[in-house]
């Protein structure tokens, strides 16, 4: 069954120390934050790390947390700072003034249990979302993958609205291109 409370009220439960309202958020978020991060990464080993740490960041905050952050807003800017944390650690490590993507572009493991055509069309998609800049592919994962509005997403990448839209606008123009069919050579 599930709960009818919403996000913010279930976060203000589990900070009260109801552990039932806990489960719930994480049921309700494990995925869409995981999808995030790994789209974000293209790493599942990076992708796990920093998946529990968001989530011990949260249980962490759990005091802190207002209801008028929203729950939903209040996970992802967690989980983008940490991936900004670890993009930065990437670059002073590498000694490079930018993260090099394509450290961040490993491939997707082989998973026994997924078709072919599946494993090739998911690979595709990390392909071309990796192809994307980083202010692209955030937008794109944010409303897709997290499901916010373009107003949150502005406000959790500090830029305007319509600087949002364009972004987006760009990065479906780019993964269209980049995942339509190839033309079919004409035999000679």
């Amino acid at each position: 069954m599930t709960d009818p409370r919403c996000d913010d009220d279930l976060m203000l439960a589990y900070a009260k120390g109801d552990v039932r309202a806990f489960e719930k958020l994480y049921e309700r978020y494990r995925l869409p934050l995981y999808r995030y991060l790994f789209h974000a990464l293209g790493d599942r080993g990076q992708a796990d790390d920093l998946y529990q740490d968001v989530w011990a960041r949260i249980i962490d905050a759990r005091d802190r947390f207002h209801r008028d952050k929203g729950f939903k807003r209040y996970a992802f800017r967690i989980a983008h700072n940490r991936l900004v944390d670890h993009w930065r650690t990437l670059a002073r490590r590498d000694d490079q003034s930018e993260v090099d993507e394509s450290t961040l572009a490993a491939p997707i493991e082989q998973q026994p249990e997924r078709a072919g055509e599946r494993e090739q069309q998911a690979r595709c998609l990390h392909e071309a979302l990796m192809q994307l800049s980083a202010e692209q592919r955030e937008a794109f994962l944010l409303q897709q993958e997290a499901g916010l509005s373009l107003s949150d997403i502005a406000e959790h990448s500090g830029v305007g609205r319509e600087t949002v839209k364009s972004r987006l606008r760009y990065a479906v123009r780019r993964l269209r291109a980049l995942l339509a069919p190839a033309p079919e050579a004409a035999d000679p």
